[in-house]
C-alpha cells in the first residue's frame, strides 16, 4: 500500500482503531492541500461566496477533514463535545484498519459538494474528478471501502450540524431585502448614495464554532460622532483623507494586494492560501494539514461572525461618507467601499485570528513568502513576512491605505481577532 501519498509504514498505536493501519502522520498533505486549492477556485469562480459565506465553508470543510483523520493521528482527539452544538460524531470500527488519506478524500468530496450547493455542473464534475484521481493509488486496498464509508459518514454528520448554525445556504441570500438600516447622524448608508443593500446583516446572529468566542464582550467605539476639529472622530476622518492624498507607491501596492474583493478567493481564502503555502514549504503530513485547516478555518469563520455582529450593532458610517461630509464632497477612496458598516474591520479581525493560530502551530517567528496572487502579474508579486503577525498587520493597515476603514476599526479588529485565535488554540486537539 505504498501509494503516492504514503510516506512510510509505521504501525499505529494499539489503542487506536486498526492496529495495523499506518497513522495519519505517514501520509503527505496532498489530499488536504489539493482539496483546499479546489475550494478556493470554487469561491473565486462561484456565485454568492462573499467573505462571511466563504469563511463558513472553509471552516466546515476544515472540521470535516480533521475529524476524518483524527482517529488515525498519534496524539490528537476529536473536537466533538468541544465545539458549539457538536456533541457526537461517527467513530471508526474498533480493530479495523483504515486508510486515512482515503477517508479524508471521501470526507472532503462530500462536504464540499454539500457546502457549495450552487456549484455548476462543470464544477461538480471537477469535484468528482479530483476525488477519483486522489483515490487511484488505493483502489485495490482491502480497507478502501471501509475508509470511504467512514469519511462520508463524518462529512454528512458535519454537514448536518452546519445546517443549524444560521448561515446555511448563505450564498443565496447575501443582501436580504428585509433589512432596513437605521437612519441617523453618523450611521451607515450605501456609498455615494447608491441603493446597494447591506451584505449579510444577520450574519452576526449565527452560531460560532468555539464557545469562548461566543462569550467575548463586544468592543466599544472609542469616539462619538463629531465634526468638530480636534475631536477624536474628526481626527479619524482627517487621517483617512490626508493619507489618501499622499499615498506612496508602496502603500498603493499594499492596499491593492490585500483588497481581495469580488472575483477573488476573498480575505478568508487568502488566509487559507497562506496556510497552504506554509504546509507545502514544510512538506507537512496529512495530520498536520488537517489540524491547520481546521484551526484556521474556525478562526476566520468565528472572526467574521463576531465582526458582523459588531458592524450591525453600531451601524457606523464608512470613511467615504464622513470624508465627503467633512472635507471634500468629490473624494473617492483608492478601493471601492463594500456595502456594509465600518466598525470593526473584518479583514483585520480574520487576518489576526488566522495569524494567531498559525503562530501557535508553527511558531510566532515563522518567516514565509506569500505568493497567493503572483499569477495576477505586476503589482501582485510575492511578499515576504518575518512572522504571521506581520502579514496580519499589513492586511489591516491596507484598509486605511485603501480608504475604506478608519485606523481604530483596523486596530480593534486585530485585537479581537487575536483573542478569537487564542480561543481556537485553547481547544483540546491533543489527548
Amino acid at each position: 500500500m505504498a501509494g503516492a501519498l504514503l510516506l512510510n509504514g509505521c504501525s499505529r498505536d494499539a489503542e487506536q482503531p486498526g492496529p495495523a493501519s499506518p497513522t495519519a502522520e505517514t501520509y503527505t498533505a496532498d489530499v488536504a492541500t489539493k482539496w483546499t486549492d479546489l475550494e478556493l477556485r470554487l469561491i473565486k469562480n462561484g456565485t454568492g461566496f462573499t467573505p462571511p459565506v466563504a469563511s463558513r465553508a472553509l471552516a466546515y470543510a476544515g472540521v470535516a477533514l480533521y475529524e476524518a483523520v483524527a482517529p488515525g493521528m498519534v496524539a490528537n482527539q476529536s473536537l466533538a463535545g468541544q465545539l458549539t452544538g457538536l456533541s457526537t460524531l461517527p467513530k471508526p470500527e474498533a480493530g479495523q484498519s483504515y486508510n486515512w488519506a482515503v477517508a479524508a478524500n471521501a470526507a472532503e468530496a462530500l462536504i464540499i459538494k454539500s457546502l457549495f450547493g450552487n456549484a455548476t455542473p462543470a464544477q461538480r464534475t471537477t469535484i468528482d474528478s479530483l476525488e477519483t484521481a486522489l483515490n487511484l493509488p488505493y483502489r485495490t486496498a482491502a480497507e478502501f471501502d471501509r475508509s470511504v464509508k467512514y469519511g462520508q459518514q463524518i462529512a454528512q454528520a458535519v454537514f448536518n450540524w452546519s445546517r443549524t448554525d444560521g448561515g446555511h445556504e448563505g450564498y443565496l441570500s447575501n443582501q436580504p431585502t428585509s433589512f432596513v438600516p437605521p437612519v441617523g447622524v453618523g450611521l451607515w448608508v450605501p456609498a455615494n448614495g447608491t441603493s446597494g443593500r447591506a451584505v449579510q446583516p444577520y450574519w452576526g446572529q449565527n452560531r460560532l464554532f468555539v464557545p469562548a468566542n461566543a462569550t467575548m464582550p463586544m468592543p466599544g467605539l472609542s469616539y462619538s460622532y463629531s465634526t468638530q476639529p480636534g475631536s477624536a472622530y474628526h481626527a479619524q476622518v482627517q487621517e483617512v483623507y490626508n493619507t489618501s492624498r499622499s499615498l506612496t507607491a508602496a502603500q498603493r501596492t499594499i492596499a491593492t494586494y490585500w483588497a481581495d474583493g469580488g472575483q477573488t478567493i476573498s480575505p478568508p481564502g487568502h488566509s487559507i492560501s497562506i496556510t497552504s503555502i506554509v504546509l507545502r514549504s514544510r512538506n507537512a503530513t496529512l495530520a498536520t494539514a488537517a489540524e491547520a485547516y481546521a484551526r484556521v478555518g474556525m478562526a476566520v469563520s468565528d472572526a467574521f461572525v463576531s465582526c458582523w455582529k459588531c458592524k450591525y450593532q453600531y451601524n457606523w458610517e464608512r470613511p467615504i461618507t464622513a470624508v465627503q461630509a467633512m472635507f471634500n464632497p468629490a473624494w473617492q477612496p483608492l478601493l471601492a467601499t463594500p456595502p456594509f458598516p465600518e466598525f470593526v474591520s473584518g479583514h483585520s479581525a480574520q487576518s489576526r485570528a488566522a495569524a494567531q493560530v498559525l503562530s501557535d502551530l508553527f511558531g510566532s517567528q515563522t518567516a514565509f513568502v506569500d505568493n497567493t496572487h503572483q499569477a495576477r502579474g505586476a503589482g501582485y508579486e510575492p511578499r515576504a513576512f518575518a512572522s504571521f503577525a506581520a502579514f496580519a498587520d499589513e492586511a489591516a493597515v491596507s484598509r486605511l491605505y485603501g480608504g475604506i476603514h478608519f485606523r481604530s476599526a483596523n486596530e480593534v479588529g486585530l485585537t479581537e481577532g487575536q483573542k478569537m485565535g487564542r480561543n481556537v488554540s485553547a481547544l483540546r486537539f491533543k489527548r
